[in-house]
């Protein structure tokens, strides 16, 4: 019986050993930013977000996303020139929502894409962004999908982010608060469910 502990206790540290080294491994390993997958990446030369809604990849198409995808995938995700992403839309909130939110957070706190609430980033860098995207963090460009007057308010409302003039929107759940209600019903041992 102690030959059985005492092995019990050996595999058990054994096990312990390769988990401490697996964790080591992973912490000490170097992330690296999740772009397209590998083979439409090396045909397209482009990252996730712009056939994507989220940039990290995955999940509902854009528009050029589902035009590439309709003509069988080509070595070139096509342009759409001159269709607008969001017509008709004014507001800057509104126009976050649609085109950033995804990727930066609904209150601009990052999520696939580079936080930008408190970055003090500027209206021009902003712009530059918007239109020539990044590249290497998988952010499309945008040039052209917005009218200058969207493209205005999105930068201010970006801008106004970045620098604090403008207070992300407040957390909001869907659904009312539970409200928990205790009977007298005798076969009830507890109230709550516990």
């Amino acid at each position: 019986m102690k030959d059985k502990l005492i092995l019990i206790i050996q595999y058990g540290l054994v096990a312990l050993a390769v988990v401490v080294v697996l964790a080591l491994v992973g912490l000490i390993t170097p992330a690296t930013p999740a772009h397209a997958l590998p083979e439409f990446a090396a045909r397209t030369g482009e990252g996730c977000g712009t056939c994507h809604v989220s940039a990290g990849g995955g999940g509902p198409r854009t528009l050029r996303g589902m035009l590439w995808a309709a003509r069988g995938k080509p070595d070139a995700v096509p342009q759409l020139p001159n269709v607008l992403l969001a017509p008709g839309v004014e507001d800057g909130a509104e126009l976050y929502d649609i085109a950033c939110s995804a990727c930066h957070g609904a209150k601009g706190e990052g999520l696939f894409g580079a936080q930008l609430a408190g970055t003090s980033l500027k209206a021009r860098k902003i712009t530059s962004t918007i239109n020539r995207g990044r590249e290497r963090s998988g952010m499309p460009p945008f040039k052209g999908q917005f009218s200058d007057a969207q493209l205005e308010t999105l930068v201010n409302y970006v801008a106004g982010l970045a620098n604090g003039t403008i207070q992300p929107p407040p957390d909001s759940y869907p659904l009312e608060t539970g409200v928990l209600k205790c009977t007298t019903d005798a076969t009830l041992v507890t109230c709550g469910g516990n």
